[in-house]
């Protein structure tokens, strides 16, 4: 029998950057919120002894426990998926912060043809550019809409950069912070671009390059440039995240409270209107009912998708017939690159997790694509996030796998080694989807989610092009030994590549082909919210967190306006 609390005015489920950004606000507004967390509490204070590289980068402390939840995998529909065993490809975040809290602290926003990129493509192309199994739509909100949130985000997590990108959206002010330390490295990228005519500039980074108040008067530290980033929590409070920032603000207004070990497993509804929550306690396996005016799933791409399709909200996409919209446009990324080798030795040792150069020139339509096979592009960085002595060991082609000769290399090659990757985007394709897994449940009793991607001819085009493009800026550097990434063929969910998983809940103008619109605010639920990456309709060439941040504000921004005259927001 599950105990019924007392009814709140919001609940979220899960407290990362959206689900802090959503209590934050709405606390400040005078309502009550409860965010629901399954994982632990925790701080920079648990973070005092985090260089621990096989601790945290490759026993995965901070991730989730995929022995109580995982996903099925398959690369297409006439195969039998099965369980993720182990986490590779992507890692997924658990406990307070979530994935906010391993980030390495890239804070990009999309471009403005990202936001449009259907109509925008279809104009300059033709309709046909893409072939139709391209699930292509744009998002039915403009850059120009979303830029005062992309601000929001920006001022209160402190992001450090330089306005010299030609290629991204107009700004209404500049960066908080100016930007990080250009090192001998990045130096290095810096005139190799711009002797090839790109124009190079400092990634814009949550890895703080000086001591920050934000606007709600939460202080961020200086990053000390440790090159502990990704994978770790900062234990100087210098990389932003939801546990020093929007957290704190929600718990200051005394109308936010958190439940740990709240593993919530259904959204219960009457009619056309959510009521609340159903979750289970992960320690004691008692049952709760949290009753709420509004719900907001906060939670990751992965299990936002679940919890709709588990609690039978909206209608699940159909491969066959191209109906429905929730699982559909399920996006990764795409990582053309190349490595060079070198005679000198060089510090790659120190480091931080969004320390880096970048080029937009291949990015988006930034550059004409009338006679190519593909869209979109990647960015082009070089990135200084410190070589870990575990996970790090670069080596030239045709060296042995084992010995003496594979021990030299290993040794000479360490400090020698320098790579520029992109990080392309992602094309939505009418077989990449998610459902639920008819065969495999968690422990909780439910499916498991099940994932069917796989690599498009999009995709191999998009790579093999911009990898000849880091090839060749990597022979400007003037490495003597540039090899660029193998091309690619099916996707495998092993090795790891990133964690910047998009799609399944998407955003949209029109309730036929999106589950939310532009609020955030689902279709047939006008009491629920969804928001997250899960939203975009594809997956651009940037990490998705600076986006993310600014649709939690403007979701936010939804709840507070449905609180006060309630309906549908658009």
């Amino acid at each position: 029998m599950a105990t019924t609390l007392d009814k709140v005015d919001v609940v979220t489920v899960g407290v990362g950057w959206t689900g802090g950004i959503i209590a934050a606000e709405c606390a400040k507004e005078g309502l009550k919120v409860i965010g629901l967390e399954r994982g632990q509490e925790r701080s920079t204070a648990d973070y005092s002894m985090v260089h621990d590289e096989y601790r945290y980068a490759v026993r995965y402390e901070l991730m989730q426990d995929l022995s109580k939840e995982t996903i099925t995998f398959r690369n297409s529909r006439n195969q039998r998926a099965l369980p993720m065993r182990q986490l590779g490809s992507f890692l997924l975040g658990e406990g307070l912060g979530g994935a906010g809290t391993h980030w390495n602290g890239q804070t990009w926003r999309f471009l403005p043809y990202d936001f449009e990129i259907k109509s925008m493509t279809d104009e300059k192309y033709g309709a046909n550019k893409l072939p139709a199994e391209y699930t292509l739509q744009d998002w039915g909100i403009t850059y120009d809409e979303l830029e005062p949130y992309f601000d929001k985000f920006e001022k209160t997590a402190g992001i450090s950069g330089e306005d010299k990108n030609p290629f991204w959206g107009t700004r209404s002010a500049e960066y908080p912070t100016p930007p990080m330390k250009k090192t001998p490295l990045l130096s290095k990228f810096e005139t190799a671009t711009s002797n090839l005519g790109y124009t190079p500039f400092m990634l814009p980074s949550a890895n703080l390059s000086e001591a920050y108040e934000n606007p709600d008067g939460q202080q961020i530290s200086a990053c000390q440039y440790c090159g502990f980033c990704e994978r770790f929590g900062c234990e100087y409070g210098a990389k932003t995240s939801p546990e020093i920032t929007v957290v704190p603000t929600a718990r200051e207004t005394g109308n936010y409270d958190i439940r740990f070990n709240a593993n919530v497993v259904e959204v219960l509804k009457e009619g056309d209107r959510v009521t609340g929550v159903r979750y289970i306690d992960t320690v004691t396996f008692e049952e709760f009912i949290q009753p709420a005016e509004v719900v907001v799933l906060t939670s990751y791409v992965l299990n936002n998708a679940k919890l709709l399709m588990v609690s039978e909200i909206g209608q699940m996409y159909d491969p066959e017939t191209g109906r429905g919209s929730l699982g559909k446009n399920y996006a990764y990324q795409i990582l053309p690159g190349a490595s060079g080798f070198f005679d000198e030795q060089m510090n790659v040792f120190m480091g931080a997790g969004a320390l880096g150069m970048s080029i937009d020139d291949f990015n988006g339509d930034a550059f004409d694509h009338g006679d190519l096979d593909f869209i979109h592009g990647a960015s082009l960085s070089m990135t200084q996030t410190g070589s870990r002595p575990i996970a790090t060991n670069p080596l030239p082609p045709d060296t042995p796998a084992w010995g003496a000769e594979f021990k030299k290399a290993s040794i000479e090659n360490y400090t020698r080694t320098l790579s520029v990757g992109g990080q392309g985007a992602s094309m939505p394709h009418r077989d990449n989807y998610m459902t639920l897994d008819g065969t495999y449940k968690d422990i909780y009793g439910l499916p498991l989610l099940q994932l069917t991607y796989n690599f498009t001819d999009q995709d191999r085009a998009l790579h093999k092009y911009i990898t000849e493009k880091a090839a060749e800026i990597m022979q400007e550097m003037g490495a003597k030994t540039v090899v660029g990434r193998s091309p690619i063929s099916d996707y495998d969910i092993v090795p790891y590549q990133t964690t910047h998983n998009t799609g399944g809940t998407i955003m949209g103008a029109d309730p036929e082909t999106s589950v939310v619109n532009n609020y955030l605010q689902h279709w047939d639920m006008e009491n629920l919210f969804v928001v997250g990456a899960g939203n975009f309709a594809h997956n651009g060439g940037y990490n998705p967190t600076g986006t993310v941040g600014a649709l939690a504000y403007r979701c936010a921004e939804g709840v507070i306006k449905y609180s006060q005259d309630g309906g549908s927001l658009v």
